[in-house]
């Protein structure tokens, strides 16, 4: 990874905003710059120079991680730190800091540390994310990293089919998946897994429960990995025992809805755009009031990221962008469908990063 890179391409933006530096507090922006991992960090840039703020925990893993900022070792906040280095700095007048990541109080806090002279002017606050849009594109490494989790991924849907039976609780679907993950090198799961059957397929964000498998019915696995920090995220809906009509139906409506949203994938197309090519589908076959969410969003050192694929979302499309594509449908009570890939975009369309097979599976 070319931290110095990035570094340099956010020194264009901070002069661009008129700013002569940054704080930089919320801890995947601050590995993302400088590839430092540790809970607890500050990086503060300025038009020429960078510093990475952490506690006495991290002094060897630092030394070891970062070669983009110089590092200074602090006993107390590293935020606080980070805010007294950039008013010190020669020339400094105005330091931005993303209130999207900072609260009121923590403001408050860094403000009173400062000269008093500098308290009500220096910390300003950014009209919009200077670090995301560098995130949103992601370079030759991401990707191959991102590759790398999501086939994973695949790996441990092909393993859960193995497992998968009437009378397993859920947690069980869950814990052995996780645990699989591990073995094959992930550093975690990207989010608490999801493991929905029966009636409870019919919760988009149902988490692994006590409830066991039914005879018959849906079970929809949502999961993924972080692998160097990246993460994957992917969705199959499987069938135990044989799918009623309305079932298969629906099934078939998603996966159609979830292969015209891949298709729509491409640079220049908006993310409303590929929203539309998904929930269309659903809308004529009369589906449209059962599909609740977005159709989808960005992937990167988080699992929730820029773009948002949704409704009217005027964001277009960039090469190195990843995104899911995962239309669901849910009737409360009764079963819901979901199915999720990752999707690279390239320039002449996307690429699926999660290419597990996606037709009805009935075990």
């Amino acid at each position: 990874m070319d931290h110095a890179r990035r570094i340099g391409l956010l020194r264009r933006r901070i002069t661009k905003a008129g700013l002569s530096g940054l704080l930089v507090t919320h801890l995947s922006d601050v590995r993302y710059l400088s590839g430092f991992t540790g809970s607890s960090a500050a990086l503060a840039v300025t038009r020429r120079s960078a510093r990475l703020f952490t506690d006495g925990r991290y002094r060897a893993q630092a030394a070891a991680e970062v070669n983009s900022a110089k590092i200074e070792i602090v006993t107390g906040s590293p935020a606080v730190a980070a805010v007294q280095w950039l008013a010190a700095q020669p020339g400094a007048e105005f330091s931005g800091f993303d209130p999207i990541h900072t609260t009121v109080a923590e403001v408050s806090r860094l403000r009173a540390e400062l000269p008093s002279k500098l308290r009500r002017s220096f910390l300003t606050e950014i009209s919009s994310p200077l670090v995301e849009p560098l995130r949103l594109v992601k370079d030759e490494d991401e990707l191959a990293l991102m590759s790398e989790a999501a086939l994973i991924g695949c790996d441990l849907f092909d393993h859960i089919l193995t497992v998968i039976r009437p009378g397993i609780p859920e947690i069980e679907i869950a814990a052995e998946l996780e645990h699989q993950a591990r073995l094959r090198g992930a550093e975690g799961m990207s989010f608490e897994t999801i493991v929905a059957s029966g009636q409870r397929s019919a919760l988009p964000h149902g988490k692994a429960s006590t409830a066991t498998l039914p005879r018959r019915g849906f079970v929809t696995l949502d999961f993924g990995i972080i692998r160097e920090g990246y993460c994957s995220d992917m969705t199959r809906t499987v069938c135990l025992g044989k799918p009623k009509s309305e079932e298969r139906n629906a099934y078939e409506a998603v996966l159609e809805a979830q292969q015209s949203g891949v298709s729509a994938v491409g640079a220049g197309v908006s993310c409303g755009e590929v929203d539309e090519a998904a929930r269309s589908i659903l809308r004529k076959a009369g589906m449209a009031d059962a599909f609740s969410h977005s159709t989808g969003h960005g992937v990167g050192l988080e699992i929730h990221e820029s773009p948002r694929v949704a409704a009217g979302q005027k964001t277009r499309l960039q090469a190195g962008m990843v995104v899911t594509i995962e239309p669901g449908v849910y009737w409360p009570g009764k079963f819901g469908v979901r199915i999720e890939d990752m999707v690279a975009v390239t320039k002449t369309g996307g690429q699926v990063l999660t290419p597990a097979p996606k037709a009805l599976i009935e075990l």
